[in-house]
């Protein structure tokens, strides 16, 4: 995220969130609220209380927000401090933008624009995944899929081999596959299914958001070594 955190106060916060504590029923008298939006890289909700004030932030993503949004928003929050089942009438504004393909995608400009892409570099001891990504890309993708930033994570990770996050456009592949034991036909595998994510963003179908589609699913079986490769993979995380 950038160094310059610039808040700006929500108009008209403080009141929006004493009629929420009023129409979920909290118990006492409703704390006095400040209420501002808060550059967060996703669209984020905080809520902290220090003795008789309450400090909410809002990501900036709501800034032009309906007020609908904006109270169901509190209603979740204030939901969830004061325990109170907040009714799916009043929350459901805030899920259906939070769902909404027009904020997914201001949600992933924002995060290219934020968040700093944090990595080892994709020269590793043992690998070059930028070396590896252009074979793969000349090899299955006939070399038109548009390189994001990649790199070895700074960190060993316990469960997952690799992730693929749009907001900074970047595949990141654990580092324990950049070992000398570890066949380069798996770091391949893991490194092409990355570059499927890439190819078949995550869509939204009904009420879900699909990452594995069924054309995904389909494509990743033409890597050469696809079997043996997740056995390879099965071993390791043991």
């Amino acid at each position: 995220m950038k160094s310059s955190h610039k808040t700006e106060f929500l108009p008209g916060g403080a009141a929006i969130f004493q009629r929420m504590f009023t129409r979920l029923g909290c118990d006492g008298r409703p704390p006095r609220f400040r209420v501002e939006f808060y550059p967060y890289a996703s669209l984020t909700l905080t809520i902290r209380r220090r003795e008789e004030v309450v400090y909410v932030r809002f990501s900036d993503l709501l800034r032009r927000a309906p007020l609908p949004v904006l109270e169901a928003a509190a209603a979740l929050l204030l939901a969830r401090v004061y325990r109170r089942k907040a009714p799916a009438s009043l929350v459901e504004p805030y899920l259906e933008y939070a769902r909404s393909g027009r904020t997914r995608w201001r949600m992933n400009r924002m995060r290219f624009e934020r968040v700093r892409p944090r990595h080892a570099g994709a020269q590793g001891q043992h690998f070059d995944l930028n070396k590896l990504f252009d074979e793969l890309n000349a090899k299955y993708f006939a070399g038109v899929l548009l390189k994001p930033h990649i790199g070895w994570s700074l960190r060993a990770w316990r469960r997952q081999f690799g992730c693929y996050d749009p907001g900074p456009n970047q595949i990141l592949l654990n580092r324990r596959l950049d070992h000398p034991r570890v066949p380069q036909s798996a770091v391949e595998y893991v490194l092409f299914h990355e570059m499927l994510h890439v190819k078949h963003p995550t869509r939204r179908s009904g009420c879900t958001l699909v990452s594995h589609s069924r054309e995904f699913r389909e494509e990743e079986k033409r890597f050469a070594e696809f079997d043996r490769a997740r056995r390879i993979l099965d071993r390791l995380a043991r």
